[in-house]
Protein backbone atom coordinates (compact mmCIF):
# COMPACT_ATOMS: atom_id res chain seq x y z
CA UNK A 1 0.00 0.00 0.00
CA UNK A 2 3.27 2.19 0.28
CA UNK A 3 1.99 4.34 -3.07
CA UNK A 4 3.82 7.81 -3.44
CA UNK A 5 2.47 10.54 -5.87
CA UNK A 6 2.63 10.37 -9.95
CA UNK A 7 2.95 12.60 -12.55
CA UNK A 8 3.24 12.69 -16.39
CA UNK A 9 6.52 14.39 -16.51
CA UNK A 10 9.23 12.30 -17.65
CA UNK A 11 11.93 14.64 -16.77
CA UNK A 12 13.34 12.74 -13.45
CA UNK A 13 16.74 13.68 -12.38
CA UNK A 14 18.36 13.70 -9.29
CA UNK A 15 18.00 16.86 -6.28
CA UNK A 16 19.66 17.40 -2.98
CA UNK A 17 17.01 17.23 -0.21
CA UNK A 18 18.82 16.21 3.17
CA UNK A 19 16.51 15.56 6.11
CA UNK A 20 17.05 18.89 7.93
CA UNK A 21 17.62 16.19 11.30
CA UNK A 22 20.42 14.63 8.64
CA UNK A 23 21.94 18.18 7.95
CA UNK A 24 22.04 18.32 11.62
CA UNK A 25 24.27 15.70 12.74
CA UNK A 26 26.56 16.83 9.78
CA UNK A 27 27.50 20.14 11.66
CA UNK A 28 27.84 17.99 14.59
CA UNK A 29 30.27 15.87 13.07
CA UNK A 30 32.21 19.01 11.48
CA UNK A 31 32.86 20.32 14.81
CA UNK A 32 34.07 16.90 15.74
CA UNK A 33 36.54 16.95 12.81
CA UNK A 34 37.49 20.28 14.33
CA UNK A 35 38.31 19.22 16.97
CA UNK A 36 40.22 16.46 15.81
CA UNK A 37 41.69 18.88 12.93
CA UNK A 38 43.12 21.05 15.88
CA UNK A 39 44.37 18.35 18.21
CA UNK A 40 46.57 17.27 15.00
CA UNK A 41 47.55 20.70 14.71
CA UNK A 42 48.69 20.78 18.43
CA UNK A 43 50.85 17.52 17.97
CA UNK A 44 52.36 18.69 14.49
CA UNK A 45 53.30 21.94 16.50
CA UNK A 46 54.82 19.93 19.71
CA UNK A 47 56.83 17.95 17.20
CA UNK A 48 58.17 21.24 15.41
CA UNK A 49 59.01 22.59 18.23
CA UNK A 50 61.50 19.57 19.51
CA UNK A 51 63.04 19.42 16.10
CA UNK A 52 63.38 23.26 16.13
CA UNK A 53 65.21 22.73 19.34
CA UNK A 54 67.46 19.96 18.10
CA UNK A 55 68.16 22.24 15.07
CA UNK A 56 69.15 25.61 17.14
CA UNK A 57 71.27 23.40 19.81
CA UNK A 58 73.08 21.19 16.81
CA UNK A 59 73.56 24.19 15.01
CA UNK A 60 75.42 26.56 17.73
CA UNK A 61 77.80 22.95 18.29
CA UNK A 62 77.93 22.58 14.42
CA UNK A 63 79.57 26.10 14.30
CA UNK A 64 82.14 25.22 17.44
CA UNK A 65 83.13 22.17 16.02
CA UNK A 66 83.60 23.45 12.27
CA UNK A 67 86.08 26.34 13.54
CA UNK A 68 88.71 23.58 14.69
CA UNK A 69 88.03 20.07 14.00
CA UNK A 70 91.18 18.52 14.96
CA UNK A 71 91.14 20.58 17.95
CA UNK A 72 87.88 19.88 18.87
CA UNK A 73 87.72 16.04 18.58
CA UNK A 74 91.25 16.37 20.44
CA UNK A 75 88.60 16.16 23.59
CA UNK A 76 88.08 12.78 24.42
CA UNK A 77 84.53 13.97 25.46
CA UNK A 78 83.82 15.75 22.31
CA UNK A 79 84.86 12.51 19.96
CA UNK A 80 82.39 10.53 22.30
CA UNK A 81 79.62 12.71 22.09
CA UNK A 82 80.25 13.25 18.25
CA UNK A 83 79.71 9.29 17.98
CA UNK A 84 77.02 8.81 20.13
CA UNK A 85 75.20 11.76 17.87
CA UNK A 86 75.43 10.02 15.01
CA UNK A 87 74.45 6.32 16.28
CA UNK A 88 71.78 7.14 18.57
CA UNK A 89 70.26 10.89 18.73
CA UNK A 90 70.38 11.61 14.83
CA UNK A 91 68.12 7.93 14.58
CA UNK A 92 66.23 9.41 17.37
CA UNK A 93 65.75 12.61 15.78
CA UNK A 94 65.07 10.72 12.37
CA UNK A 95 62.39 8.51 13.96
CA UNK A 96 61.01 12.16 15.58
CA UNK A 97 60.54 13.31 12.14
CA UNK A 98 59.13 10.29 10.83
CA UNK A 99 56.17 10.08 13.70
CA UNK A 100 52.68 10.99 11.72
CA UNK A 101 50.66 12.87 13.95
CA UNK A 102 48.01 12.64 11.55
CA UNK A 103 47.04 9.21 12.29
CA UNK A 104 44.19 10.14 14.47
CA UNK A 105 42.72 12.40 12.51
CA UNK A 106 42.78 10.60 9.30
CA UNK A 107 41.48 7.97 11.89
CA UNK A 108 38.61 10.11 12.53
CA UNK A 109 37.74 11.49 8.57
CA UNK A 110 38.06 7.77 7.71
CA UNK A 111 35.09 6.69 10.29
CA UNK A 112 33.08 10.06 9.43
CA UNK A 113 33.44 9.65 5.57
CA UNK A 114 30.67 7.01 5.12
CA UNK A 115 28.04 9.73 6.74
CA UNK A 116 29.50 12.59 4.21
CA UNK A 117 27.42 14.29 0.91
CA UNK A 118 28.64 13.18 -2.24
CA UNK A 119 29.20 14.90 -5.50
CA UNK A 120 25.31 14.58 -6.28
CA UNK A 121 24.52 15.70 -2.81
CA UNK A 122 26.96 19.06 -3.57
CA UNK A 123 25.05 19.20 -7.19
CA UNK A 124 21.60 18.60 -5.55
CA UNK A 125 22.02 21.45 -2.87
CA UNK A 126 23.62 24.01 -5.56
CA UNK A 127 20.24 23.46 -7.76
CA UNK A 128 17.87 23.53 -4.92
CA UNK A 129 19.17 27.65 -4.52
CA UNK A 130 18.59 27.77 -7.98
CA UNK A 131 15.22 26.49 -7.83
CA UNK A 132 14.47 28.88 -4.96
CA UNK A 133 16.04 31.55 -7.05
CA UNK A 134 13.62 31.26 -9.64
CA UNK A 135 10.64 30.76 -7.34
CA UNK A 136 10.51 33.37 -5.07
CA UNK A 137 12.65 35.89 -7.86
CA UNK A 138 15.49 36.05 -5.63
CA UNK A 139 18.92 37.44 -7.01
CA UNK A 140 22.21 36.06 -6.36
CA UNK A 141 23.09 39.09 -4.99
CA UNK A 142 20.89 38.63 -2.42
CA UNK A 143 21.84 35.02 -2.01
CA UNK A 144 25.26 35.84 -1.62
CA UNK A 145 24.67 38.02 1.00
CA UNK A 146 22.77 36.02 2.77
CA UNK A 147 19.64 38.28 2.82
CA UNK A 148 16.86 36.35 2.73
CA UNK A 149 13.48 36.40 4.37
CA UNK A 150 12.87 35.32 8.13
CA UNK A 151 16.73 33.88 8.26
CA UNK A 152 18.38 34.90 12.02
CA UNK A 153 22.10 33.36 10.90
CA UNK A 154 24.44 34.97 8.66
CA UNK A 155 25.54 33.06 5.69
CA UNK A 156 27.60 34.17 2.66
CA UNK A 157 28.44 33.05 -0.45
CA UNK A 158 32.53 33.91 -1.31
CA UNK A 159 33.79 34.28 -5.00
CA UNK A 160 34.51 30.59 -5.31
CA UNK A 161 31.40 29.64 -3.85
CA UNK A 162 28.90 31.55 -6.48
CA UNK A 163 31.60 30.14 -9.40
CA UNK A 164 30.52 26.50 -8.08
CA UNK A 165 27.48 27.38 -8.46
CA UNK A 166 27.77 28.85 -11.96
CA UNK A 167 29.81 25.60 -12.87
CA UNK A 168 27.99 23.66 -11.60
CA UNK A 169 24.76 25.28 -13.44
CA UNK A 170 27.22 25.52 -16.37
CA UNK A 171 27.65 21.58 -16.35
CA UNK A 172 23.91 20.71 -16.84
CA UNK A 173 24.02 23.17 -19.91
CA UNK A 174 21.98 25.20 -17.73
CA UNK A 175 23.43 28.51 -19.35
CA UNK A 176 20.96 30.61 -17.70
CA UNK A 177 22.25 30.50 -14.09
CA UNK A 178 25.54 30.21 -15.40
CA UNK A 179 25.21 33.45 -16.28
CA UNK A 180 23.93 34.49 -12.87
CA UNK A 181 26.50 33.05 -10.87
CA UNK A 182 29.52 33.28 -12.69
CA UNK A 183 28.19 37.56 -13.16
CA UNK A 184 27.94 37.21 -9.35
CA UNK A 185 31.52 36.02 -8.93
CA UNK A 186 32.75 38.34 -11.43
CA UNK A 187 30.96 41.28 -9.19
CA UNK A 188 32.26 40.29 -5.85
CA UNK A 189 36.05 39.64 -7.53
CA UNK A 190 35.85 43.12 -9.24
CA UNK A 191 34.80 44.40 -5.91
CA UNK A 192 37.98 43.09 -4.39
CA UNK A 193 37.22 40.24 -2.42
CA UNK A 194 39.78 37.13 -2.22
CA UNK A 195 39.39 33.96 -4.25
CA UNK A 196 41.48 31.09 -5.73
CA UNK A 197 39.35 30.96 -8.63
CA UNK A 198 41.25 33.09 -11.43
CA UNK A 199 39.30 36.29 -13.53
CA UNK A 200 40.00 34.53 -16.48
CA UNK A 201 38.51 31.08 -15.68
CA UNK A 202 35.37 33.25 -14.82
CA UNK A 203 34.98 35.12 -18.16
CA UNK A 204 35.85 32.39 -20.03
CA UNK A 205 32.87 30.57 -18.21
CA UNK A 206 30.77 33.36 -18.36
CA UNK A 207 31.49 35.07 -21.64
CA UNK A 208 30.48 31.61 -23.40
CA UNK A 209 27.20 31.32 -21.39
CA UNK A 210 26.59 34.43 -22.43
CA UNK A 211 26.69 33.50 -25.84
CA UNK A 212 24.36 30.51 -25.43
CA UNK A 213 21.88 32.75 -23.96
CA UNK A 214 21.73 34.70 -27.24
CA UNK A 215 23.61 37.60 -26.51
CA UNK A 216 26.56 38.10 -28.89
CA UNK A 217 27.24 41.68 -27.95
CA UNK A 218 28.04 41.59 -24.76
CA UNK A 219 29.79 37.61 -25.10
CA UNK A 220 32.35 39.90 -27.33
CA UNK A 221 33.01 42.39 -24.58
CA UNK A 222 33.39 39.84 -22.09
CA UNK A 223 35.32 37.75 -24.23
CA UNK A 224 37.41 40.82 -25.46
CA UNK A 225 38.11 41.42 -21.22
CA UNK A 226 39.17 37.76 -20.85
CA UNK A 227 41.91 38.43 -23.75
CA UNK A 228 42.97 41.47 -22.42
CA UNK A 229 43.84 39.49 -18.82
CA UNK A 230 45.17 36.94 -20.97
CA UNK A 231 46.13 37.05 -24.35
CA UNK A 232 47.38 33.20 -24.99
CA UNK A 233 44.53 31.72 -23.32
CA UNK A 234 43.13 28.53 -25.53
CA UNK A 235 39.76 29.19 -26.58
CA UNK A 236 39.32 33.01 -25.72
CA UNK A 237 41.00 34.56 -29.15
CA UNK A 238 38.89 31.43 -31.46
CA UNK A 239 36.41 32.39 -29.29
CA UNK A 240 36.12 35.90 -29.83
CA UNK A 241 36.60 35.73 -33.73
CA UNK A 242 34.05 34.02 -33.95
CA UNK A 243 31.35 35.73 -32.38
CA UNK A 244 32.21 38.73 -34.06
CA UNK A 245 32.24 36.94 -37.43
CA UNK A 246 28.55 35.67 -36.16
CA UNK A 247 26.96 39.00 -34.80
CA UNK A 248 28.97 40.58 -38.39
CA UNK A 249 26.78 38.32 -40.44
CA UNK A 250 23.24 38.45 -38.24
CA UNK A 251 23.63 42.21 -39.12
CA UNK A 252 24.05 41.95 -42.19
CA UNK A 253 21.24 40.15 -42.39
CA UNK A 254 19.31 43.07 -40.82
CA UNK A 255 21.05 45.33 -43.51
CA UNK A 256 22.25 46.90 -39.97
CA UNK A 257 25.97 48.85 -40.47
CA UNK A 258 28.86 48.00 -37.42
CA UNK A 259 28.70 46.30 -34.40
CA UNK A 260 25.84 46.77 -31.88
CA UNK A 261 27.63 47.86 -28.84
CA UNK A 262 27.04 45.85 -25.84
CA UNK A 263 24.66 47.31 -22.95
CA UNK A 264 26.94 48.49 -20.07
CA UNK A 265 23.76 47.43 -17.36
CA UNK A 266 25.28 44.63 -15.22
CA UNK A 267 23.63 41.35 -15.85
CA UNK A 268 20.78 40.45 -13.03
CA UNK A 269 17.44 38.64 -12.54
CA UNK A 270 15.34 39.27 -15.62
CA UNK A 271 17.80 40.62 -17.98
CA UNK A 272 17.24 37.18 -19.80
CA UNK A 273 14.34 34.83 -19.91
CA UNK A 274 14.46 31.70 -18.25
CA UNK A 275 14.06 29.20 -20.68
CA UNK A 276 10.57 27.13 -20.63
CA UNK A 277 10.39 23.47 -19.62
CA UNK A 278 7.95 20.74 -19.06
CA UNK A 279 5.51 22.61 -16.80
CA UNK A 280 2.92 24.60 -18.59
CA UNK A 281 1.72 26.23 -15.45
CA UNK A 282 5.25 27.17 -13.82
CA UNK A 283 4.51 31.22 -13.85
CA UNK A 284 1.40 30.66 -12.52
CA UNK A 285 2.99 27.97 -9.21
CA UNK A 286 5.43 30.04 -9.06
CA UNK A 287 3.66 33.46 -8.84
CA UNK A 288 1.55 31.54 -5.97
CA UNK A 289 4.41 30.65 -4.12
CA UNK A 290 5.37 34.22 -3.57
CA UNK A 291 1.59 35.39 -3.00
CA UNK A 292 1.13 36.86 -5.68
CA UNK A 293 -2.57 35.76 -8.19
CA UNK A 294 -4.09 34.35 -5.30
CA UNK A 295 -7.47 34.82 -6.24
CA UNK A 296 -9.13 35.43 -2.67
CA UNK A 297 -11.72 38.01 -3.31
CA UNK A 298 -13.98 40.29 -0.66
CA UNK A 299 -16.88 38.26 -2.48
CA UNK A 300 -15.26 34.41 -2.21
CA UNK A 301 -14.46 35.24 1.28
CA UNK A 302 -17.83 36.54 2.42
CA UNK A 303 -19.08 32.70 1.72
CA UNK A 304 -16.40 31.17 3.86
CA UNK A 305 -17.51 30.33 7.17
CA UNK A 306 -16.07 28.47 10.74
CA UNK A 307 -18.08 26.02 12.77
CA UNK A 308 -17.67 23.16 15.31
CA UNK A 309 -17.69 20.02 13.22
CA UNK A 310 -18.84 16.64 15.52
CA UNK A 311 -18.49 14.18 12.15
CA UNK A 312 -22.36 13.96 12.41
CA UNK A 313 -22.55 13.53 16.03
CA UNK A 314 -19.73 10.96 16.48
CA UNK A 315 -19.46 9.98 19.58
CA UNK A 316 -16.02 10.47 19.87
CA UNK A 317 -16.25 14.61 18.84
CA UNK A 318 -19.12 15.27 20.65
CA UNK A 319 -17.74 16.48 23.75
CA UNK A 320 -14.66 17.84 22.12
CA UNK A 321 -16.10 19.01 18.45
CA UNK A 322 -13.24 20.41 15.78
CA UNK A 323 -12.94 23.37 14.73
CA UNK A 324 -13.34 24.07 10.88
CA UNK A 325 -12.43 26.39 9.08
CA UNK A 326 -12.86 27.26 5.54
CA UNK A 327 -10.30 27.63 3.49
CA UNK A 328 -11.52 27.68 -0.33
CA UNK A 329 -15.58 27.87 -1.37
CA UNK A 330 -15.40 25.77 -5.00
CA UNK A 331 -13.46 22.99 -4.75
CA UNK A 332 -14.53 22.87 -1.24
CA UNK A 333 -11.64 22.91 1.06
CA UNK A 334 -11.48 22.73 4.72
CA UNK A 335 -8.72 23.34 7.19
CA UNK A 336 -9.29 21.20 10.99
CA UNK A 337 -7.42 23.31 14.20
CA UNK A 338 -5.82 21.10 16.35
CA UNK A 339 -6.08 18.40 14.46
CA UNK A 340 -2.55 17.23 15.92
CA UNK A 341 -1.02 17.34 19.39
CA UNK A 342 2.24 18.76 20.05
CA UNK A 343 3.13 14.97 21.62
CA UNK A 344 1.64 13.41 18.65
CA UNK A 345 4.01 15.04 16.08
CA UNK A 346 7.01 14.56 18.05
CA UNK A 347 5.48 10.67 18.65
CA UNK A 348 5.28 9.99 14.58
CA UNK A 349 8.75 12.12 13.63
CA UNK A 350 10.10 9.77 15.93
CA UNK A 351 9.03 6.98 14.15
CA UNK A 352 9.62 8.09 10.77
CA UNK A 353 12.93 9.61 11.06
CA UNK A 354 14.77 6.36 11.37
CA UNK A 355 13.48 5.04 7.72
CA UNK A 356 12.65 8.90 5.45
CA UNK A 357 14.17 8.00 2.00
CA UNK A 358 14.16 10.38 -0.80
CA UNK A 359 10.23 10.29 -2.28
CA UNK A 360 9.41 8.76 -5.16
CA UNK A 361 6.96 9.40 -8.34
CA UNK A 362 5.61 6.40 -10.44
CA UNK A 363 6.57 6.62 -13.81
CA UNK A 364 2.44 6.26 -15.54
CA UNK A 365 4.68 4.31 -19.06
CA UNK A 366 6.31 2.09 -16.95
CA UNK A 367 4.88 1.85 -13.57
CA UNK A 368 8.14 2.06 -11.78
CA UNK A 369 8.69 4.45 -8.75
CA UNK A 370 11.53 6.51 -9.27
CA UNK A 371 12.80 10.01 -7.92
CA UNK A 372 11.93 13.20 -9.95
CA UNK A 373 13.32 16.96 -9.84
CA UNK A 374 9.22 17.86 -9.52
CA UNK A 375 9.37 16.18 -6.47
CA UNK A 376 12.17 16.74 -3.53
CA UNK A 377 11.42 15.35 -0.40
CA UNK A 378 12.26 12.80 2.16
CA UNK A 379 8.99 10.22 3.21
CA UNK A 380 8.67 7.25 4.77
CA UNK A 381 5.16 4.93 5.92
CA UNK A 382 3.51 4.67 8.95
CA UNK A 383 1.08 1.66 9.68
CA UNK A 384 -1.35 2.04 12.70
CA UNK A 385 0.10 -1.56 14.54
CA UNK A 386 3.16 0.54 14.68
CA UNK A 387 1.95 2.32 17.64
CA UNK A 388 -0.86 3.73 19.42
CA UNK A 389 -0.19 7.02 17.79
CA UNK A 390 -0.65 6.43 14.52
CA UNK A 391 -4.23 4.11 15.45
CA UNK A 392 -4.92 7.33 16.98
CA UNK A 393 -4.57 9.59 14.36
CA UNK A 394 -6.17 7.18 11.53
CA UNK A 395 -9.68 7.01 13.79
CA UNK A 396 -9.39 10.75 14.10
CA UNK A 397 -9.35 10.78 10.24
CA UNK A 398 -11.91 8.97 9.82
CA UNK A 399 -14.22 10.34 12.45
CA UNK A 400 -13.30 13.97 11.19
CA UNK A 401 -14.61 12.80 7.27
CA UNK A 402 -16.61 10.35 7.87
CA UNK A 403 -15.14 7.79 5.69
CA UNK A 404 -13.32 4.41 6.13
CA UNK A 405 -9.46 5.00 6.51
CA UNK A 406 -9.63 0.42 6.14
CA UNK A 407 -8.79 0.86 2.40
CA UNK A 408 -6.73 4.07 2.42
CA UNK A 409 -3.04 3.99 1.91
CA UNK A 410 -0.46 3.92 4.97
CA UNK A 411 -0.16 7.33 6.58
CA UNK A 412 2.58 9.07 4.65
CA UNK A 413 5.29 11.21 6.59
CA UNK A 414 7.49 13.61 4.38
CA UNK A 415 9.99 16.21 5.35
CA UNK A 416 10.95 19.10 2.48
CA UNK A 417 14.39 20.67 3.40
CA UNK A 418 15.68 23.63 2.14
CA UNK A 419 14.62 23.83 -1.33
CA UNK A 420 12.42 20.61 -1.28
CA UNK A 421 9.21 20.53 -3.19
CA UNK A 422 6.90 18.98 -5.19
CA UNK A 423 5.34 21.02 -8.28
CA UNK A 424 1.85 20.64 -9.35
CA UNK A 425 0.35 17.01 -9.81
CA UNK A 426 -2.74 15.37 -8.69
CA UNK A 427 -3.18 13.29 -6.14
CA UNK A 428 -6.02 10.85 -8.25
CA UNK A 429 -5.11 8.95 -11.36
CA UNK A 430 -6.69 10.06 -14.68
CA UNK A 431 -8.30 7.85 -17.44
CA UNK A 432 -4.52 7.67 -18.93
CA UNK A 433 -3.26 6.19 -16.00
CA UNK A 434 -5.84 3.70 -15.37
CA UNK A 435 -3.53 0.83 -13.84
CA UNK A 436 -2.28 3.55 -11.40
CA UNK A 437 -3.80 1.95 -8.00
CA UNK A 438 -4.70 -1.54 -9.40
CA UNK A 439 -2.85 -3.51 -7.03
CA UNK A 440 -4.27 -1.31 -4.27
CA UNK A 441 -7.53 -3.14 -4.89
CA UNK A 442 -9.20 0.11 -3.77
CA UNK A 443 -10.12 2.27 -6.29
CA UNK A 444 -9.35 5.51 -7.53
CA UNK A 445 -7.46 8.42 -4.50
CA UNK A 446 -11.43 10.03 -3.53
CA UNK A 447 -10.04 12.59 -1.13
CA UNK A 448 -6.64 13.73 1.06
CA UNK A 449 -5.90 14.57 4.33
CA UNK A 450 -2.87 16.71 4.34
CA UNK A 451 -1.53 17.57 8.46
CA UNK A 452 1.16 20.18 8.71
CA UNK A 453 3.33 19.15 11.53
CA UNK A 454 5.61 21.79 11.32
CA UNK A 455 4.89 26.06 11.01
CA UNK A 456 7.24 27.03 7.96
CA UNK A 457 9.79 30.38 8.54
CA UNK A 458 9.03 31.14 4.55
CA UNK A 459 8.08 29.42 1.43
CA UNK A 460 6.42 25.88 1.47
CA UNK A 461 2.54 26.68 0.82
CA UNK A 462 0.56 24.64 -0.64
CA UNK A 463 -0.64 26.05 -3.74
CA UNK A 464 -3.86 25.31 -6.42
CA UNK A 465 -2.65 27.00 -9.82
CA UNK A 466 -6.36 26.41 -11.45
CA UNK A 467 -8.17 28.54 -9.32
CA UNK A 468 -5.55 30.31 -7.67
CA UNK A 469 -5.79 29.14 -4.06
CA UNK A 470 -2.28 29.31 -1.43
CA UNK A 471 -2.45 27.65 1.52
CA UNK A 472 -0.25 27.84 4.54
CA UNK A 473 1.48 25.49 6.51
CA UNK A 474 0.20 25.69 10.35
CA UNK A 475 2.12 23.59 12.97
CA UNK A 476 -1.16 20.59 14.15
CA UNK A 477 -3.21 21.80 11.65
CA UNK A 478 -5.00 19.95 8.82
CA UNK A 479 -6.80 20.59 4.67
CA UNK A 480 -9.01 18.20 3.36
CA UNK A 481 -10.50 18.42 -0.01
CA UNK A 482 -12.07 15.69 -2.26
CA UNK A 483 -10.10 14.32 -5.24
CA UNK A 484 -12.83 12.84 -7.33
CA UNK A 485 -16.97 14.71 -7.91
CA UNK A 486 -19.71 11.93 -6.62
CA UNK A 487 -19.97 10.72 -10.12
CA UNK A 488 -16.10 9.09 -9.79
CA UNK A 489 -14.99 11.60 -12.44
CA UNK A 490 -11.69 13.46 -10.96
CA UNK A 491 -12.01 17.19 -10.32
CA UNK A 492 -9.14 18.81 -12.63
CA UNK A 493 -9.37 21.58 -10.20
CA UNK A 494 -7.26 19.67 -7.15
CA UNK A 495 -4.27 20.02 -9.19
CA UNK A 496 -2.01 21.44 -6.61
CA UNK A 497 1.73 22.33 -5.35
CA UNK A 498 4.13 22.29 -2.56
CA UNK A 499 6.25 25.31 -3.12
CA UNK A 500 9.54 24.93 -2.10
CA UNK A 501 10.71 25.83 1.34
CA UNK A 502 12.96 28.56 1.13
CA UNK A 503 13.74 29.00 5.23
CA UNK A 504 12.74 26.31 7.73
CA UNK A 505 11.80 22.81 7.71
CA UNK A 506 8.20 21.29 6.86
CA UNK A 507 7.34 18.01 8.10
CA UNK A 508 3.59 16.60 6.57
CA UNK A 509 1.78 13.46 7.02
CA UNK A 510 -0.66 12.57 4.28
CA UNK A 511 -3.35 10.29 4.43
CA UNK A 512 -4.89 9.23 0.97
CA UNK A 513 -8.47 7.94 1.17
CA UNK A 514 -9.60 5.19 -1.66
CA UNK A 515 -13.05 4.83 -3.18
CA UNK A 516 -13.87 1.14 -1.78
CA UNK A 517 -15.92 0.98 1.29
CA UNK A 518 -17.47 4.83 0.99
CA UNK A 519 -20.41 3.19 -0.73
CA UNK A 520 -22.67 4.34 1.92
CA UNK A 521 -21.06 7.27 3.06
CA UNK A 522 -20.22 9.47 0.38
CA UNK A 523 -23.13 7.52 -2.47
CA UNK A 524 -22.62 8.14 -5.59
CA UNK A 525 -23.85 11.10 -7.60
CA UNK A 526 -24.74 11.22 -11.31
CA UNK A 527 -23.66 14.93 -11.23
CA UNK A 528 -20.12 16.49 -11.47
CA UNK A 529 -21.08 17.92 -7.71
CA UNK A 530 -18.48 19.18 -4.67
Amino acid sequence: MMHSGFSTSQNCFFSLNLLLGQMTDLIYTEKELVQSLKEYIKAEESKLDAVKSWANKLDVLTRVSTLDPEGYLAHPVNAYKLMKRLNTEWSELESLVLQDPSDGFISNMTVHRQYFPDQEDEKGAAKALMRLQDTYKLDSESFARGKLPGMHHNAILTVDDCYDMGKTAYNEADYYHAVLWMQQALRQMDAGEEHVVSKADVLDYLSYSVYQMGDLPRAIELTRRLVAIDSSHQRAGGNLRYFEKLLSKQLNELNQEGQEPATEEPIQLGTYKRPNDYLPEREIYEALCRGEGVKMTTERRSRLYCRYHDGNRNPRLLLQPMKEEDEWDSPHIVRYLNALSDQEIEKIKELAKPRLARATVRDPITGVLTTANYRVSKSAWLEGEEDPVIERVNQRIEDITGLTTQTAELLQIANYGVGGQYEPHFDFSRKEEPDAFKTLGTGNRVATFLNYMSDVEAGGATVFPDFGAAIYPKKGTAVFWYNLFRSGEGDYRTRHAACPVLVGSKWVSNKWIHERGQEFRRPCGLTEVD
